[in-house]
């Protein structure tokens, strides 16, 4: 199955997520994985489901792991109607005003946390491109930022902020010793030879989101989905916040006008076209 995979060129994340998932069924039954077949398959899902409490994507993503291994590595047939893919919600995400923006920033519990949450929101990145952003990737000559095998291993540039530069450029004077490589390199004083972790952004959403006193759930994604909406709002088209945020199709995108406030402030509620009495002039006990 490793072969398979590398084969196809899949992540290095994709790679480690699906070998685990098949270790994780031959597992659960005891069995090498070869001799399961779609009646063990219905039972751990529904196990993934009633026991581990998972999300809807996250079955998803492991029927697909399984789905690989049976069509590409065992060459057997995959009948979706004995195994079906579970009922994905569609869930709009949480999003921040400006002012609750700006607040989470200021927030932020240390000078390298800021500049974590002010370059997600600046960009829109995902935290795993934005762990990956190399010095090199800030091009202040053109005023953009380089975003290196995204998602789907696609490669876009995305506009630099000058205030995100000034930051930038602060925070490097004062860093003890210069990374060589990594914008956000690991490393108790930010100067190891390898970047931060995923969770470090995460960290510093959450942690920020408690001191700010933000109730929404917060999380690197939430920024992201900001930076999309406030884009949406200020006028940009869905093509170039499509463009922007590494979207493969305009569907993906769409979601921003469920979310978008100037959309909705343009529709008048039914509500506001109709012409009440007063609940004063109702009530006889207020005369």
């Amino acid at each position: 199955m490793l072969e398979e995979l590398e084969r196809r060129n899949y992540s290095a994340s994709t790679v480690r997520c699906y070998l685990g998932v098949v270790e994780d069924f031959a597992r659960y039954f005891q069995q090498a994985p070869d001799r399961l077949g779609p009646d063990q398959i219905r039972s751990y899902q529904a196990h993934l489901f009633r026991d581990c409490k998972l999300a809807d994507n996250t079955v998803s993503q492991r029927l697909a792991a399984l789905r690989f291994f049976y069509l590409k590595t065992l060459r057997r047939s995959w009948n979706l109607s004995l195994t079906p893919y579970p009922k994905r919600a569609r869930r709009l995400p949480s999003i921040l005003s400006q002012e609750e923006v700006a607040r989470l920033i200021d927030c932020a519990d240390s000078t390298f946390h800021r500049m974590l949450l002010m370059t997600l929101y600046a960009t829109g990145v995902r935290r795993a491109e934005l762990v990956r952003l190399q010095l090199s990737d800030i091009d202040s000559g053109r005023m953009v930022v380089h975003v290196r095998g995204g998602k789907g291993r696609k490669d876009r540039d995305i506009m630099l902020s000058e205030q995100l530069l000034a930051a930038l450029r602060q925070h490097w004077r004062g860093l003890r010793r210069k990374p060589a490589e990594w914008l956000f390199p690991g490393g108790r004083w930010h100067s190891a030879d390898h970047p931060i972790s995923v969770n470090v952004p995460w960290n510093a959403c959450h942690q920020a989101a408690q001191r700010a006193g933000i109730d929404k759930p917060v999380h690197p994604h939430t920024l992201r989905h900001c930076f999309a909406t406030h884009l949406l709002e200020a006028g940009a088209d869905l093509r170039t916040i499509q463009l922007l945020l590494g979207h493969y199709d305009l569907e993906q995108t769409a979601r921003y006008l469920q979310l978008s406030a100037r959309h909705l402030s343009a529709v008048a509620s039914p509500l506001d076209c109709l012409q009440l009495t007063s609940s004063a002039e109702q009530d006889p006990g207020t005369k």
